[in-house]
Order: structure tokens, then sequence, then C-alpha cells
């Protein structure tokens, strides 16, 4: 397991050949400062006004997709993951408008993609804190790939948007992928490791150090998972919106839409 320096790069409302290179070789890449700290002090108060509207409606899910709960370090009820979080907010709608997220979907060429607003999960946030009582502290290996088998639909490329919202030093746990997997066989694909069972670090594997305000891009098909703290209470909390960029049939949830089954297995693995 090692510390990766990527570039300093910085997304503007294009994508440069540096950067399409850099993506493409590893599957993975890291942009600068995308958001600045009035910004991301913003989006936390509005995770903060909708998980307190959750929580005080008894939502257990959104869109037919399960929410993950724990406790925070006073012992409070919180919620660990959450999704369609754009549709319950104007900012974080505008935040899939904007230009330099648009700009992202050229990550896919030749395949023409889109923000996947209303399908998949939405936008999720992962919020990472580990406390004894924590059910989300750490998910193990996986792609992101399989869930288009479930749904019916061969596997097809997407991408997977991180925004970060914490300050969290590689030595911190975090985002960990597998360089290059994204060009994979199928079998190794499917059968690498076993899915979110496998919490194990390898030595392939390579990390960030991330500062409050970057942005990470990995392709859905990449080994990755995310590393537990060491660290307990509030200085291991790691909060990470996702923006899922995709391609393929448009399939939109709504209020009755059923629990994927992923969903289901997915809960019994990971902690």
């Amino acid at each position: 397991m090692k510390k990766f320096e990527c570039p300093d790069f910085v997304l503007g409302n294009t994508l440069t050949e540096e950067q399409l290179a850099f993506f493409h070789k590893f599957g993975v890449i890291k942009f600068k400062n995308f958001l600045n700290a009035e910004s991301v002090q913003l989006f936390i108060r509005e995770i903060g006004r909708i998980e307190k509207q959750w929580l005080d409606e008894g939502r257990e899910k959104v869109n037919g997709i399960p929410l993950k709960f724990g406790k925070d370090e006073n012992g409070n009820k919180m919620i660990q993951r959450m999704c369609f979080l754009s549709l319950f907010s104007d900012s974080f709608h505008e935040l899939l408008q904007d230009p330099r997220v648009v700009a992202l979907i050229g990550l896919l060429y030749p395949y023409e993609g889109r923000i996947a607003e209303n399908e998949k999960d939405g936008l999720i946030l992962n919020s990472y804190v580990r406390m004894p009582d924590s059910s989300f502290t750490q998910m193990g290996w996986h792609t992101d790939s399989p869930r288009d088998l479930f749904l019916g639909q061969k596997i097809m490329p997407m991408l997977n948007v991180g925004i970060h919202l914490d300050t969290t030093p590689f030595e911190n746990g975090g985002l960990r992928v597998l360089p290059g997997t994204h060009k994979q066989n199928m079998i190794r694909l499917l059968f690498g490791k076993k899915y979110f069972i496998d919490n194990n670090p390898d030595p392939r594997e390579i990390g960030f150090d991330v500062n409050a305000g970057d942005l990470t891009v990995h392709d859905g098909r990449i080994w990755h998972r995310a590393q537990q703290s060491p660290l307990y209470g509030e200085a291991s909390r790691r909060r990470v919106l996702y923006v899922p960029i995709i391609t393929g049939k448009y399939m939109p949830k709504h209020a009755n839409s059923k629990t994927p089954f992923y969903h289901r297995f997915a809960s019994k693995v990971q902690n």
C-alpha cells in the first residue's frame, strides 16, 4: 500500500489532454480545490438539514435504496449513507449542473454519458465515522460493475465522482484503488477478489492525501475500497459526496422503486 503522488490537476470547464491521458492510464484522477471552504460548509449544512428531516420522518429508504445508519461520537443516531440528495436540495441539484462536473463526462469517451441524478442511487453521501457502534467505517474491495448484471443489462462503463468534504491524509484511511484494473478482463472483474468481504490491503493498491474540497474520479470497473481510519470519533470522520456518471439505458428511480438485490447483499457484508 502506498500514497500516490497525483499531479496538481485543476478541473476546468474542459478536460486537458494530459488529464485524459492520466485517467485512461490509471483509471483514477484527483483534482485539487474543486470546492472552496465556503461551499464545503454550505454542503455540510445541507447534509445536516436533510439528515435531520429524514430522521424526524423515520425514513429508511429513498426511491427503494436503503439508508445506512450508525451513531455519532455522542451516541446519537446518524445516517452514514444517504442517497438521491440532489432531489431534496437546490444547492446539490445546482452542483450537478456545474460545467466542471459536466466536463467529466468526457472521461467516458467514446461512450455518451450522463449524470445519474435520478438513476442508480443518485447523489450519494458516504459519511464514515469510526465508533464502537458505527456500522459503516470501511468498505471492502469491489467494482461498481456487477450491479448492471443485477439490473439485467450488460456491464457498461461508468464513473464515480467523489467530492470530499473533509481533509483526509493518506494515513487516516479513505479511497484505495488498484490502478489500471479498469482494463481487466471480465473474469478478473467479476472474480478477482471477494466482493465487499475482502478488506485486506493489497501490495499494488494506492491512496491519496485528500483536502476538503478536492474531487476524485475513478472508473467504475476499477477495484477499489475504503480503508478504515485508525482514529475514533470526529477525528475519523470522512464525508464524501459521490456523483455517478453513467452510460446505457435510461432507468430512473421513483418512490415505488423496488430495492435492488445487490443492496440487500451489501448490507450483510459491509462494516
